[in-house]
């Protein structure tokens, strides 16, 4: 009876042939890995500093553009954000306009004009019509988390008005010239039973020019890295909200929320009015790996 097998050449051949697809196969396949590996942390690397960076600008849209500074975290020293150059600028400030309440629920819940001719528009009153304080009181609490902040933390700035960045926002903690009225923020009250009217909060509006347009604030921002790591070279971006320099408060009195984590770089700079940053965020599993994202709002 025949018997078929393979012949010692054949089992040579095999052999080599297996060991040449042995070899070739797993270098195939360590690249493909790499490649895998390489593809899915630049892709979540693009998605973590665009949503850091869009977090940033979607608030800082509603920026009162007169309002943006720099600050240094080292000492709090701070300068307009158009003079605000180098690296020890760390920390992006402003006064944001109360987008949610000019959005509303069906209607605005203030208007922003002020009726400079009402028969009950006096030193002491100022009437702005189409405008409900108690429901832009209810809102900022829900905003603040049930905080303590009120409406009555909050501020006008009217539109066209001269502002002086150092003292008239409340910046340097010195509250003189907002406590006199002659600052770019003017702290203000509801008035009880009368949704449409503010009075202020020191003082009254004799001697101030008062503009028919005005932007309603209760709150400033501030965005910076914290927690930096020397070893990693990263840090911890974080917004800072719920806080009224008009009220002698600095960004470390607000509450914090973090935008993103593995943050190497925060920058920012301005031209006029417009204001660019970027945010850079490393990988936590490759080594000396980032990418950055930048963005320019008008």
């Amino acid at each position: 009876m025949r018997r078929c097998g393979f012949t010692l050449l054949e089992l040579i051949f095999v052999i080599v042939v297996m060991g040449i697809l042995a070899k070739f196969g797993v270098e195939f396949l360590n690249q493909a890995y790499r490649g895998f590996i390489a593809s899915s942390i630049n892709n979540t690397l693009q998605a973590q500093s665009a949503a850091a960076v869009e977090s940033v600008a979607s608030r800082l849209q509603y920026r009162i553009k007169d309002s943006v500074i720099g600050r240094k975290s080292s000492d709090a020293s701070f300068l307009p954000i158009g003079s605000a150059s180098g690296s020890e600028y760390n920390i992006l400030e402003w006064v944001a306009t109360d987008i949610e309440n000019l959005r509303g629920n069906s209607l605005p819940n203030w208007s922003g004009i002020i009726d400079l001719y009402h028969p009950s528009s006096t030193s002491n009153i100022l009437v702005s019509p189409g405008t409900d304080t108690t429901a832009i009181n209810t809102m900022i609490q829900v905003l603040s988390h049930n905080s303590g902040t009120t409406i009555n933390n909050a501020a006008l700035y009217f539109i066209g008005s001269d502002s002086d960045i150092v003292s008239g926002y409340g910046w340097d903690g010195n509250l003189t010239t907002i406590n006199t009225q002659n600052g770019a923020m003017h702290p203000i009250n509801s008035v009880g039973g009368q949704p449409t009217q503010f009075t202020p909060a020191v003082g009254n509006f004799t001697g101030v020019d008062v503009f028919e347009y005005y932007q309603l604030a209760w709150t400033a921002y501030a965005v910076g890295i914290s927690d930096y790591n020397a070893g990693t070279a990263t840090g911890t971006l974080m917004l800072y909200y719920d806080y009224q320099p008009w009220e002698g408060e600095s960004y470390t009195n607000g509450k914090s929320e973090i935008l993103m984590e593995n943050v190497s770089t925060f920058q920012f700079k301005s031209i006029g009015s417009i204001v660019k940053i970027q945010v850079c965020v490393n990988s936590d599993v490759v080594e000396d790996y980032s990418l950055c994202k930048e963005k320019t709002i008008y």
